[in-house]
């Protein structure tokens, strides 16, 4: 901007100096104390900081823009669950390029499809940090999906911002978890259905994959050593299984106080479908479910799921202005009816928090954005106040709700702020 200024200073200087332009010599006086006040105001304007400065490892940085992708299934089973990620990291782009970006530059985002399939992510995340030299990944969704391109971050340095709750038991340089890892979710559930509900036998059900087996195998441990309880049954199912009926049927035979599930993407449709098919529902069976978001509700059905409880850090019926504000922004920029769910809000948060280290490195350079971002703070997250650990997890609470039928949460309980723990001891 003071460059621009300077030079169409310079230009109305050499015309005041033509012959025959009457008084130029008063005008340039006053066109001199024109240059002397842009000079000194200068250092008013934020202009963006040179390219050099901020990008010194090849980084698709411009002086007007940069380059960031967004790696999440969009065909296969998974794309229940995950187009509302790809919704809420365009929308957060969106406004942050309406706050004028990051460092001067607006946000240009590519999109890839991982296709629900863990080496497509891998392949696809290569691309994005090889070819298109992105300074940031937004995506992935289940935790076979992380897996999968976590040594592809590490080997390239590249930086993933991570979003859906998980089981712990990582810790990278190159991730930031914006969900929450098992201590936060697994740990405060499974204490309020003792407490609450007085549960003491549980039948553990997930998806066949890294996620629901050790999500399970931390709450195995937490029921027998810590709880004082009985796993009185364990069962898995390949990702996109459709037929439960047999699951179902061990299930009834056991009569568990407490169904303790993680089944994960479209298998969700069928799994609570025939549930109540087979009269096990909310009236009459706790169920508690680590996987179940406004999003998979779309699919499901409140009918199917009324009366059963998601354990989550965020529900759209959450009551605070950020999320009020949040909420309108999704609705106006992809429908009145377009819902929200926990890993769709953690997905928000993903470039908010890199806008916040990125100015607080003064720099795009993978490194530096990384060594600033533990203690990055939000107090305008729609769940509420976040903060990033050295861990690189969030410090977050954990809601319970209890589905309506007409899909909306009732949230009947709330932590406090719970610490990130994802190497808990004795839980390994």
């Amino acid at each position: 901007m003071q460059q621009h200024s300077n030079r169409s200073l310079a230009h109305a200087v050499r015309d005041e100096m033509k012959p025959g332009v009457s008084g130029g010599w008063s005008r340039l006086r006053g066109l001199a104390i024109g240059l002397a006040l842009a000079t000194l105001c200068a250092g008013t304007v934020h202009a963006a900081p040179s390219t050099a400065e901020v990008n010194t490892t090849g980084l698709a940085v411009t002086d007007a823009t940069v380059k960031v992708g967004i790696l999440h299934s969009l065909t296969g089973t998974m794309a229940i669950s995950e187009q509302g990620s790809v919704e809420a990291e365009k929308l957060a782009i969106e406004q942050i390029n309406a706050q004028g970006g990051i460092l001067g530059r607006k946000i240009e985002y590519v999109v890839e499809d991982g296709a629900s399939d863990w080496p497509t992510f891998a392949e696809k995340a290569r691309k994005l940090l090889v070819q298109d030299k992105v300074a940031a990944v937004f995506g992935a969704w289940t935790s076979a999906s992380r897996k999968a391109v976590l040594p592809v971050f590490e080997r390239q340095n590249g930086l993933l911002y991570y979003p859906t709750f998980y089981e712990g038991l990582e810790q990278s340089k190159n991730v930031i978890y914006t969900g929450q890892e098992a201590t936060q979710q697994i740990l405060a559930s499974l204490d309020w259905l003792a407490k609450e509900k007085g549960a003491k036998t549980f039948y553990l059900v997930g998806s066949d994959y890294i996620w629901p087996r050790t999500s399970m195998k931390i709450a195995r441990i937490h029921i027998e050593k810590h709880l004082g309880g009985t796993v009185v049954g364990e069962d898995y199912a390949p990702l996109g299984h459709v037929q439960f009926g047999s699951m179902i049927n061990r299930i009834r035979l056991k009569k568990p106080d407490v169904i303790f599930a993680a089944v994960v993407g479209g298998s969700n449709v069928a799994w609570y479908r025939q549930l109540k098919a087979a009269n096990i529902t909310g009236d009459r069976q706790t169920l508690l479910t680590l996987s179940v978001t406004e999003d998979e509700m779309t699919g499901i059905g409140g009918d199917n799921m009324e009366g059963f409880y998601s354990s989550m850090k965020y529900f759209q019926t959450l009551e605070n202005d950020n999320n009020q504000g949040f909420v309108d922004a999704f609705r106006k920029a992809n429908g009145p009816s377009a819902v929200i769910g926990d890993v769709t809000q953690a997905a928000y948060l993903g470039p908010w928090l890199w806008k916040a280290a990125v100015e607080r490195a003064g720099s795009f350079d993978v490194d530096k954005v990384v060594a600033v971002s533990p203690g990055i703070e939000l107090t305008t997250a729609p769940e509420g106040y976040v903060k990033v650990h050295d861990n690189h997890h969030l410090w977050s609470k954990t809601r319970i709700a209890r589905w309506n039928k007409d899909g909306t949460a009732q949230v009947v309980y709330e932590s406090d702020l719970i610490e990130p723990n994802p190497f808990p001891a004795g839980y390994q």
